[in-house]
């Protein structure tokens, strides 16, 4: 996720995520971020993940953008200072992949899970917006399906560390 150059078009679309147009120019990935391991707890069991965190705000624009794959059972972590509020939300502008998002409170439980399509245009206008319907201090990006397959649900928890992880 890059800036939109303009606060109007960020007034008017309420994004997290903004970015700079490329006007058509290719968008290189950015270098890999630290990563931390971490599993979704839901009710029945634990799905071990590799996060990469991205959490200054230049990380938090670039976000997966450029990519052209995602390794099974990675993702990346978006976190915020300051919780964000519901009508705030992601775009996929220059963002090659299908993604879900899980948009999360403080205490790492999913409040909404929302699919993303790639949007490839050279105007980030054209992108539309996946805004959260929760307020949310943290989001987390998987390939999309993975949610799904793993039965991880609204109110299923996010906890960092690998010995929240059993068998890992």
């Amino acid at each position: 996720m890059k800036f939109v150059a303009g606060a109007v078009v960020a007034a008017l679309v309420g994004l997290t995520a903004l970015v700079t147009v490329s006007h058509g120019a290719a968008v290189t990935p950015q270098p890999e971020l630290r990563t931390v391991e971490a599993c979704f707890q839901t009710g029945e069991r634990a799905v071990p993940v590799v996060l990469e965190v991205a959490s200054s705000r230049q990380e938090r624009q670039k976000g997966l953008m450029g990519r052209d794959a995602l390794a099974r059972d990675t993702g990346m972590l978006f976190q915020y200072r300051h919780a964000q509020g519901s009508d705030r939300g992601f775009w996929m502008h220059n963002t090659r992949l299908p993604l879900d998002i899980a948009y999360l409170n403080a205490e790492g439980r999913i409040g909404s899970i929302v699919p993303m399509a790639p949007c490839t245009s050279s105007r980030g206008a054209d992108c539309p917006t996946y805004p959260a319907g929760v307020s949310f201090i943290s989001a987390v990006e998987m390939n999309q399906g993975f949610f799904d397959r793993h039965g991880i649900e609204v109110g299923d928890r996010l906890v960092t560390g690998s010995e929240h992880c059993p068998g890992r």
